[in-house]
């Protein structure tokens, strides 16, 4: 027998957890991000599903007929630095836990059911967020992903496999061949729905947002024998910066974040010769990110001048608003809210796929963190929602 919800998350807990914090560490093609992976393979089985896996590391586990006609389900199971529990496997176990609901109301798909596990989704290791669905819809080339480098410098070309047999030429996957929706439950990461008292909502759309790499490049020096005047600190410069896009956030509604910084040569008795910083810029339109990102930009030239420095902004990834087709989930009592953060959903969208989200409630309104969290009872709900969003478009 294939185990229920509460089981798969006893069985998944303990894998990648820190003993410090309590966060979860499973990055793409180590340990226990592989664990995880297996432990699909293991959940599919148990239920005769078929699990096809592309060159790149995506899974999808198949239900129904074998025809070109498919709806999809799912979600990732890797995890930013310290993550929470939930962001990702949520939806994973949730699919599998809503394909056994479908079976015991006695549904006979009339199309095939998948449910899918993409990899990278957070970008925690090769630094590109939703690495394995925007592979998978060609959305980045398999000969641009391939040089992405960790930050130990292993490059993705040398863990995964790539462009192999059953990929189509052009390097993006034939997984979603026929796939003609896409339905992705998660936790909500805020409170939206703890302050509407509602256990499950569905997604309008996702905010645009992208990453950009900042490179400050100073002079090295003595920490005490340069006179303050005399120096040229990238540190100053990234600080500064780092303060005006806070400030402008602020002001615009919009998100802005310097969450990583790699300082050169990183040493306490030393000014630096070089800061390298990442932002994470969101807004509510495709103009608002660019107008944030322009303003950042300007403010870190124009203190680069007064510092004696020189700064460059590189873009990374950048993801243009979505917005999710409301027939998939028509007729459903749930609230209605909007998203700022990125899913393998929007990138399914993007892609032409029609695509809707399910929120499950998130007491706490943390994600990324090991505060995450979701009751069990609100969880259960969730499958239920999902069971009635992907009966509806099976059939029985």
């Amino acid at each position: 027998m294939p185990d229920d919800l509460e089981q798969m998350w006893a069985d998944l807990a303990p894998v990648g957890r820190s003993a410090v914090s309590g966060g979860y560490f499973r990055q793409p093609f180590l340990d226990a991000e592989r664990e995880l992976a297996a432990w699909f393979v293991e959940q599919a089985a148990a239920r005769g599903l078929a699990v096809e896996t592309d060159g790149f590391g995506n899974q999808v586990a198949w239900w129904g007929p074998p025809d070109h006609d498919a709806v999809l389900t799912g979600s990732h199971l890797d995890s930013v630095l310290d993550g929470g529990a939930y962001d990702g496997p949520l939806g994973v176990v949730s699919a599998f836990a809503a394909l056994d609901l479908l079976r015991e109301r006695g549904v006979v798909p009339r199309r095939r059911v998948g449910v899918a596990a993409f990899v990278e989704e957070e970008g925690s290791r090769f630094g590109q967020a939703c690495l394995g669905s925007r592979l998978a819809t060609g959305a980045i080339s398999w000969e641009t992903a391939r040089a992405l480098r960790d930050r130990d410098g292993v490059a993705l070309g040398d863990v995964v496999e790539g462009v192999v047999e059953g990929v189509v030429e052009g390097g993006s996957s034939t997984l979603l061949a026929g796939v003609s929706a896409y339905v992705e439950l998660h936790v909500e990461q805020g409170r939206d729905l703890v302050d509407r008292g509602e256990p499950v909502g569905v997604a309008s759309e996702i905010w645009p947002h992208g990453r950009w790499r900042l490179d400050v490049t100073g002079e090295a020096n003595h920490a005490g024998s340069t006179r303050m005047e005399d120096r040229s600190d990238p540190m100053l410069t990234y600080a500064m910066t780092a303060l005006a896009a806070n400030k402008r956030a602020r002001l615009t509604g919009q998100r802005a974040t310097f969450g990583r910084v790699e300082v050169t040569p990183n040493g306490t008795n030393a000014i630096a010769s070089r800061v390298t910083a990442w932002l994470d810029a969101r807004a509510s339109t495709d103009q608002a990110l660019a107008d944030l990102v322009a303003t950042v930009e300007r403010q870190a030239v124009e203190r680069a001048g007064r510092d004696g420095t020189s700064v460059a902004l590189t873009a990374e990834s950048v993801s243009a608003a979505v917005a999710f087709d409301p027939a998939l989930t028509a007729g459903r009592p749930w609230p209605v809210l909007p998203t700022q953060a990125g899913h393998d959903a929007g990138i399914l969208s993007a892609a032409g796929i029609p695509s809707a989200m399910l929120f499950v409630r998130n007491p706490t309104g943390v994600s990324h963190s090991p505060a995450e969290h979701a009751e069990t009872a609100d969880c259960l709900a969730g499958v239920v929602a999902l069971a009635d969003v992907l009966e509806g478009l099976v059939g029985r």
